[in-house]
């Protein structure tokens, strides 16, 4: 589903995603939200948008996914006014964490989050820049579930449409919400 934005919000936000051509390979276009993070309407509006669906979800934690994931996701929770869990790349976090693998087109890959950082009771909302494949988003609801939390739902700033990663996330979700605010 696309979140509810105004036209004028949808606008903004889309005005400031700078496509780039073969990057970082040939035939890649690349949509970069560095010009959206820079412009601090617009910036201000999707953490709105996202605060917004926060409050929707019942949301008790926030979950950023590894790295863009973390610059959205750590604004909406200051302003919704609960609390920010990191999910790093493998071997990022020190002490005790729960692990998660997942495939990649081409091997496999890891993520982790504190062990204590969430536990029953805790209604987790799950954020990021672009829903692509869907291989990390699955992955980190793997995670929130080991660790006794509910998956409250998942918000992304966009959704490449073209590629499969809601049809991936479809079982995963368990009825959860899958918001995105653009889908290009």
């Amino acid at each position: 589903m696309t979140a509810p934005l105004s036209d004028d919000v949808r606008t903004l936000l889309l005005s400031r995603i700078k496509d780039v051509a073969d990057y970082p390979k040939p035939g890649v276009m690349f949509k970069d939200i560095t010009p959206l993070l820079a412009d601090p309407e617009a910036f201000g509006a999707l953490t709105g948008a996202l605060v917004e669906l926060a409050g929707q979800y019942g949301a008790t934690k926030i979950v950023g996914l590894e790295a863009r994931g973390f610059i959205l996701a750590a604004p909406v929770a200051v302003q919704a006014g609960i609390g920010f869990v990191p999910v790093r790349k493998a071997g990022k976090l020190p002490g005790a964490t729960l692990a998660q693998s997942y495939e990649l087109e081409y091997g496999t890959a890891e993520i982790e989050v504190h062990a204590e950082d969430l536990s029953a009771g805790d209604r987790v909302m799950v954020i990021d820049d672009v829903l692509a494949t869907g291989g990390t988003a699955e992955a980190s609801l793997s995670l929130i579930r080991r660790a006794g939390a509910e998956v409250a739902g998942v918000a992304v700033l966009m959704e490449l449409s073209f590629l499969p990663g809601r049809a991936k996330l479809a079982g995963s979700l368990a009825g959860a919400p899958l918001d995105a605010l653009i889908v290009v």
